[in-house]
């Protein structure tokens, strides 16, 4: 038995026992991000922190299509296109969210089903407890868009078996259950028909061993995935260099199909795009704390909205939808080590700073 404690329109929330339920309901735009949103799931998750009647948090979206297609793109390219500093906004708290969620003192569980994109992967990777399904389509596609994989994920990412994490984030490329756990972004599966249930089952618990028991309790084995063995193959062998045109001539010259047609998702990104999430990636394995790899995502970002291939990529993918971006530079080779400096420079007093 649920009792609804909130609807504002873009997010609902139940009581299930000791159990809060927020579930992101935008379903016509796959539950895309907006501030709001993040203003509220963030007001709501620091009151329940430092409540007694509450034991566990899970997130899931609404339509049965997404968790959450990302953040939403085409307010922030409005919002840039005007001069406003929705986009600087915006990323803050949501990178601010996202922490808490990697650093609550209580149980949290993410419902990865259907699409988990950009802003989806924030809110659920950092989670506790993160469930995949055999819908689940868990990406990070921003080199397509001039963007970067922020939202922590580097973090995780570089410390993905071997260069697993590299290869997701250079191509962009969809992971079913058993690749997103493979790589370090999903815990568990669990079949759609199942979620269901999962609010009653959850709704004593107040400690991670008791969720986690009760999620092993109906979980089964994934789908097969491709990452483990295209690793083994040839995943390896090509990304295991700090140089993009290298990467690509590898992956050109390798015997397997799949690592072409990965050189060929690589080469429709922005080139500068590619340049910057090589180095995050490789940088955010030196990390200690989570919250240095998206202080340093936030200064990725904003330099990123200040140029012109972000801008340029949200037109041709999702305003005019021509899907001919004129990045600049518009190939690798013209990618100078200046060019990839300024992304990621100190930024003063916008410099991103959490709670502690």
């Amino acid at each position: 038995m649920s009792e609804e404690i909130l609807q504002d329109g873009d997010v609902v929330v139940r009581a299930h026992g000791a159990l809060r339920r927020i579930t992101l309901n935008r379903p016509q735009a796959l539950n895309a991000i907006t501030l709001d949103m993040v203003t509220t799931m963030t007001a709501l998750m620091r009151q329940w922190a430092s409540d007694p009647a509450v034991g566990a948090v899970m997130i899931d979206g609404a339509g049965g299509r997404a968790l959450a297609a990302g953040g939403d793109i085409r307010a922030i390219y409005d919002a840039a296109k005007a001069g406003d500093d929705l986009p600087a906004r915006f990323w803050a708290n949501e990178y601010r969210l996202n922490v808490l969620i990697a650093r609550y003192p209580k149980p949290v569980i993410a419902i990865m089903d259907g699409v988990v994109m950009g802003g989806g992967v924030g809110l659920s990777a950092h989670a506790s407890h993160r469930i995949a399904t055999e819908r689940s389509s868990v990406a990070m596609p921003e080199v397509a868009i001039g963007f970067f994989p922020d939202v922590g994920v580097s973090y995780l990412l570089a410390r993905a078996p071997g260069f697993v994490g590299t290869h997701v984030a250079l191509t962009g490329s969809r992971l079913n259950a058993a690749d997103a756990i493979y790589c370090g972004l999903a815990d568990v599966h669990i079949e759609s028909a199942k979620l269901a249930a999962l609010p009653d089952a959850l709704a004593d618990c107040r400690t991670a061993k008791a969720v986690s028991t009760r999620l092993f309790d109906i979980s089964s084995v994934a789908p097969d995935g491709r990452l483990e063995a295209d690793r083994r193959m040839w995943i390896d062998s090509c990304y295991s260099t700090d140089d993009i045109e290298t990467i690509v001539q590898r992956l050109h010259d390798a015997k397997f199909g799949a690592a072409h047609v990965a050189g060929v998702l690589m080469l429709k990104g922005s080139p500068t795009s590619l340049n910057i999430t090589l180095r995050n990636l490789r940088s955010a394995l030196s990390f200690e704390r989570v919250e240095e790899s998206f202080q340093q995502d936030y200064r990725i970002s904003l330099a990123c909205v200040a140029a012109h291939d972000f801008i340029e990529g949200i037109r041709a993918m999702i305003v005019d939808k021509d899907r001919k971006p004129l990045w600049r530079p518009d190939t690798l080779a013209g990618v100078t080590p200046d060019i990839v400096e300024r992304h990621f420079k100190p930024v003063g007093d916008l410099e991103l700073k959490f709670e502690d």
